[in-house]
């Protein structure tokens, strides 16, 4: 499978190098939580898996240390796939309230009806996706959906600040809807908040109400936060390694 997996890569990008080509789908693997936050990565098994020789897999893996993905352990030897941590998210939640926030407010200004009514449907279908607890579902319309409001919003520089965001919150997106996706949400007090809130955004900008779009924003991230933050020990939490 792994194996197939590389030649799907390989046909995509011909003229890649094979160490490029294995570092990207380490990368994808990592950010969208296929190898779990804090795996300890075998260079030899993963080589085996992929039927390649060993050194394109550690360059890939010494590539992936350079961006911070993969990390050294004290008083342990190996890489490790990165650990999230909550303290580290709301940093980075602090900074996507602000820019995500302004693209929402900036949107109810410019948006045009085609746009919206493309937002509205991803909005319903996560909506839906959370009601059945379709994991699946929700990543597919969670970030399409935030990413629709940052490409639409008018501002390029917002657009260059969220690409520097992407890869570690996608990784935290990931971990937020696997939380969802877990029968104890039911318990999380949240849940309906987190449900109807790409709703209300959209409803915002399609008022054309800036400051109401930019609130309905910032209360969405803010409950994504205390979504997690209250999701019960039982949970299958990433965060833990």
């Amino acid at each position: 499978m792994e194996q197939y997996r590389l030649k799907q890569y390989m046909m995509q990008s011909p003229n890649e190098k094979l160490k490029d080509i294995v570092s990207r789908m380490l990368y994808d693997d990592i950010i969208n939580l296929r190898i779990p936050p804090g795996t300890k990565l075998n260079i030899n098994q993963i080589a085996t898996e992929l039927g390649i020789s060993r050194t394109p897999v550690a360059d890939a893996v010494a590539h992936l240390t350079d961006i911070g993905f993969v990390v050294s352990r004290e008083n342990a030897s190996g890489s490790f796939v990165l650990s999230l941590d909550i303290d580290d998210m709301i940093k980075l939640y602090q900074v996507r309230d602000a820019i995500e926030s302004e693209a929402a407010s900036l949107c109810a200004h410019n948006m045009d009806e085609q746009t919206i009514y493309r937002l509205n449907a991803l909005a319903e279908a996560f909506r839906e996706s959370v009601r059945k607890r379709d994991v699946h579902g929700m990543k597919d319309t969670d970030m399409p959906f935030h990413r629709l409001i940052i490409d639409s919003c008018g501002n390029p520089y917002i657009s260059d600040s969220y690409e520097h965001l992407l890869p570690k919150l996608t990784m935290y997106q990931s971990s937020m809807l696997n939380f969802i996706g877990d029968e104890n949400s039911e318990k999380n007090p949240w849940l309906s908040k987190v449900m109807y809130n790409h709703t209300s955004v959209v409803s915002a900008i399609r008022m054309r109400m800036p400051d109401l779009a930019r609130r309905a924003m910032s209360e969405h991230i803010d409950s994504s936060l205390s979504f997690i933050s209250l999701s019960g020990p039982d949970s299958k939490n990433p965060f833990e390694s």
